[in-house]
């Protein structure tokens, strides 16, 4: 009875084991996402950059081709006008004759508006000319330099003023072969006119300059007219 009495007094161990702490599954697998975020943002940003380096590159290069072909493209028109600024002047008097009666006339009316009769302009009448220049103001009597070939148009409604299209074709002397356009306004009843030399073939390739109109003569029964030409020229031969 003692025996058992002490077995059953002996009193029981209350000491807990020690547990090891261990990681859980959920935290590894939120340290293992933060690594690999980190990884590819890493990776990402530098694919990034490599873009906009490349395409800074390209933008580069896109420029530097586009000025080289605006360069290549300026260039002979900088070197022609620079020629015609610094190439030769010239100083051209003649004397154009304008025939509009008689059997052969040189100026030839070839179109005309529904009132140019009534008009006291001839507004809207067009010619056609194919004039005689000469060196002096003697139409048959002076030598022969060349045609002023081209048309002109009443432009003006209330004052007569003529539009000038035309060129002057040398034929003899020293300018043989070469021409010059004219083109401008040409109020006929003003003493001095001044229209542009718009161009040139020949020696007066690319030709820039004015041309200066005075009437030498009028004849009010037939309508012809002499006038003296003063033209300066700009060119580069």
């Amino acid at each position: 009875m003692v025996a058992e009495a002490t077995r059953h007094t002996t009193p029981r161990s209350s000491a807990k084991t020690p547990q090891k702490r261990s990681l859980t599954p959920t935290r590894i697998n939120t340290r293992a996402r933060l690594h690999v975020d980190i990884y590819f943002h890493g990776t990402r940003t530098r694919q990034e950059r490599a873009s906009q380096q490349q395409q800074q590159q390209l933008a580069m290069a896109s420029v530097a081709l586009y000025v080289v072909v605006i360069l290549a493209v300026a260039a002979p028109v900088t070197q022609a006008v620079a020629a015609a600024a610094d190439g030769k002047e010239t100083h051209i008097k003649v004397y154009w004759h304008d025939v509009v009666s008689g059997a052969s006339p040189t100026a030839v009316p070839v179109a005309r508006a529904p009132t140019t009769k009534a008009s006291k302009t001839f507004f809207g009448a067009v010619y056609a000319i194919d004039d005689a220049l000469t060196e002096g103001p003697g139409l048959n009597s002076s030598t022969l330099l060349g045609r002023a070939q081209g048309t002109y148009v009443s432009a003006g409604k209330d004052a007569l003023a003529l539009l000038m299209n035309m060129n002057f074709v040398f034929t003899a002397g020293r300018y043989n072969g070469s021409s010059v356009a004219i083109m401008g306004r040409n109020e006929v009843a003003t003493a001095v006119r001044e229209m542009a030399v718009v161009g040139g073939t020949g020696v007066f390739r690319w030709a820039r300059g004015y041309a200066q109109a005075r009437t030498h003569a009028f004849d009010l029964k037939t309508g012809d007219a002499t006038v003296e030409y003063n033209v300066f020229i700009r060119h580069d031969e």
